[in-house]
């Protein structure tokens, strides 16, 4: 069988002052011709690092120690250097996780794709600028003749990924490394792009290894499948026999951690997998993931698996499914009853720490809306000339209405740009709202004097979606959380909830901050640490206690789990839910998550170009989407079902500028469903049920509904 990649026994390492890191540790793989081969695991398992060795693009202080990487016939690693300037981005091109940081700011899309043309195929002038915009089209960069003249920051988000994969295919390589490539798209922006690749990949035969910790995204795209998990591979299968029946403990728990309705409506917990990836520095004696694994027993910690076959080509590095060590366990006399009850295969997913019950029930509250915003508008003023005159407005916001009951959660759903994050600094007041109404607790907030405001603060806190950009890095935990309490006069014996019922009026601060960390499951003792000494599940876990030190009722959640793995996101998600239980608190959800939708909102509202276009409870909007941007958004979501034959609705170009958006409903320059009336006036609203509505012109409209 001949393989355009073969790696085999892989061992690259990192030197560090303490100890040296073992970031790949024996990794073998391969792939063939028109193969995708999708290398999961969470942040820190060695994914990236194994693809650089592959490039041979290591930072200074790695180093390939042992192993071998073969090209066809030939062993990358033992090429001198000027070889493999030759063979990256002809032979071998990588698609790198951050576009924004692989794209030379001062040079235009096409001097950059003209490197790989000029460099590779010797191509000058007027032939490269053709081949430029023939490969600029191909991967779907419109009006490519005039944009290709444009520098990385002139272009969204998809369409820098888009560049990033037009310069790794100017080469036609026979292996495309595609490192977590759409970890930061929106779902609409997704589909485009794994289409893309899917499409390039049939017609050229081209085989890509893609790292990804998205199962849905592996599910759809990949062949087989790779689990690594602390510099080694743990598990191979084809795609069919991994998500039908993972066998690693680590597997089970990653497909466990996966959000969605089914976990909501039973009130299920999430199984999140406990502690972090191990440090690759030290010396390990048995199973590397052992020590988190809820199957462990005496061996696992003694001595490494090796692998064992589940069945076919489904292969397995672990104990359990290791037939001797099964056989001798049934010989045993009674004193090794307890390895005998252990050394056993996994179950499914009610064994692998999911299907534990909440212990609080949700809260239902049918008070008046803590928050109720009403045609809210947030205009930013464009300046230009030498005395900055208004030429026009950024229109962010424009006339959104939306209730948060306490206790409830409002997920606000949409593409990247469409103003779900001023939305909610607008109702903060974070940012000076141009009209409408923002009533908190029956209070209006807009216009509202300093003062006043300020003393408000503490009741609505705001959790941003990085973590460690929001943390002041030269400040300790301590000081961090206790810097609101300070700045808002937030006393110690109020009452603060469930967490701190047992504390007293005369409890110090300090001791305040240890019961906050406590309430988000982290010691105590944490607090004299500084932020980068954390991960980032663990720093989302501070910045939610900082939030809560001032005792909000309201709390904005922007994107606070879109960079996390699914295990840290599902630990994040049950203790917002937790948090919310206890203590009746309501969220605004900003995300484009929509397996998080599913499992933590009461409510949705489907945002597009600065105005709602359809909400309603998650069950009305999630199982009956009636907006044609509704449905294209859900229908863009990746499964984890390989076998699904659900119709993806491709949505064509990108979201219209704020700036000048479009007459008539702002959807109708993309939409599939497109009428004539839709380019007139904007469509008023439609009503399904007393909590479902949308604005479109394909439902029956209510007469004296206000039209934009």
């Amino acid at each position: 069988m001949s393989y355009v990649l073969e790696i085999n026994d892989l061992e690259t390492i990192l030197h560090a002052e303490e100890a040296p890191v073992r970031a790949v540790d024996g990794l073998t793989l391969n792939i063939m011709k028109g193969e995708t081969f999708a290398l999961l695991g969470e942040s820190g398992c060695g994914k990236s690092m194994a693809a650089l060795s592959v490039m041979r693009l290591l930072p200074e202080a790695g180093e390939i120690m042992a192993g071998s990487v073969k090209l066809g016939n030939e062993d990358l690693l033992l090429l001198p250097e000027a070889a493999m300037r030759g063979i990256r981005g002809k032979r071998i091109s990588m698609i790198f996780q951050e576009p924004m940081l692989s794209l030379n700011p001062v040079m235009t899309v096409a001097e950059q794709i003209g490197e790989v043309l000029q460099w590779h195929f010797r191509l000058h002038g007027a032939a490269a600028q053709e081949r430029i915009r023939a490969i600029l089209n191909q991967v779907g960069i419109p009006e490519a003749a005039r944009r290709m003249n444009e520098y990385p920051f002139q272009f969204s988000g998809g369409m820098k990924q888009r560049m990033m994969i037009a310069m790794a295919l100017a080469g036609e390589p026979e292996l495309l490394i595609a490192d977590e490539p759409t970890t930061a798209l929106d779902v609409t922006i997704q589909a485009q792009v794994l289409n893309l690749m899917r499409d390039l990949q049939q017609r050229d035969g081209m085989a890509i290894l893609l790292i990804t910790h998205d199962l849905g995204v592996a599910a759809q795209m990949a062949h087989r499948v790779g689990i690594m998990y602390a510099g080694e591979m743990v598990e191979t299968a084809t795609r069919e026999a991994f998500f039908r029946g993972p066998a690693h403990p680590y597997s089970r728990k990653l497909l466990a951690s996966l959000p969605g309705r089914e976990s909501r409506h039973k009130g299920l917990r999430l199984a999140a997998i406990s502690g972090n990836v191990p440090s690759l520095s030290r010396e390990f004696a048995g199973c590397r993931f052992a020590d988190r694994c809820d199957h462990a027993f005496k061996l696992c910690h003694e001595a490494a698996p090796g692998w064992a076959v589940v069945a076919g080509e489904h292969h397995v590095r672990c104990h359990l499914f290791d037939p001797d060590l099964l056989r001798r366990s049934g010989e045993r006399g009674s004193g090794d009853e307890e390895s005998q009850q252990t050394v056993r295969k996994p179950g499914r997913a009610d064994e692998s720490g999911a299907g534990i019950e909440l212990k609080r029930e949700r809260r239902t509250i049918s008070s008046p809306p803590l928050l109720s915003v009403t045609d809210l508008k947030v205009y930013f003023a464009i300046h230009k000339g030498l005395i900055k005159n208004v030429v026009g407005h950024v229109k962010a916001v424009d006339g959104v209405s939306l209730e948060i009951r306490q206790g409830k959660t409002l997920a606000l759903v949409g593409e990247s740009g469409c103003g779900k994050t001023t939305v909610g600094k607008g109702i903060l007041q974070l940012v000076s709202p141009s009209a409408g109404s923002v009533r908190y607790n029956g209070l209006e907030l807009v216009g509202l004097e300093r003062k006043r405001l300020r003393k408000m603060r503490a009741e609505f806190q705001l959790i941003f979606q990085d973590p460690y950009s929001s943390l002041n890095p030269r400040m300790r935990i301590v000081d961090i959380i206790e810097e609101g309490m300070n700045a808002l006069n937030v006393g110690v014996g109020g009452d603060t909830g469930e967490y701190r019922a047992e504390q007293q009026p005369e409890v110090s601060t300090r001791r305040r901050v240890d019961a906050l960390l406590e309430s988000v499951g982290l010691p105590a003792e944490t607090k004299w640490r500084y932020p980068h000494e954390f991960s980032g599940g663990q720093r989302q876990r501070i910045a939610i206690a900082r939030a809560l030190a001032v005792n909000p009722k309201l709390i904005v959640c922007d994107e606070p789990t879109s960079a996390l793995d699914v295990s840290v996101q599902a630990q994040i998600l049950n203790l917002l839910r937790e948090l919310q239980n206890s203590l009746g608190l309501a969220y605004l959800f900003i995300t484009h998550n929509i397996s998080v939708v599913e499992y933590l909102a009461d409510e949705v509202a489907v945002m597009y170009l600065g105005r709602i276009v359809e909400r309603g409870t998650v069950d009305e909007v999630l199982t009956t989407p009636r907006h044609p941007y509704t449905q294209a958004l859900l229908s863009a979501v990746p499964v984890i079902e390989p076998e699904s034959t659900r119709h993806i609705i491709h949505l064509h170009g990108d979201l219209p500028s704020p700036v000048n958006p479009p007459s008539g409903c702002h959807f109708h320059p993309r939409c599939p469903r497109v009428m004539p009336v839709c380019h007139e006036t904007y469509p008023a609203t439609s009503a399904f049920s007393s909590t479902h509505t949308a604005h479109c012109y394909l439902y029956p409209q209510e007469p004296d509904s206000r039209r934009f």
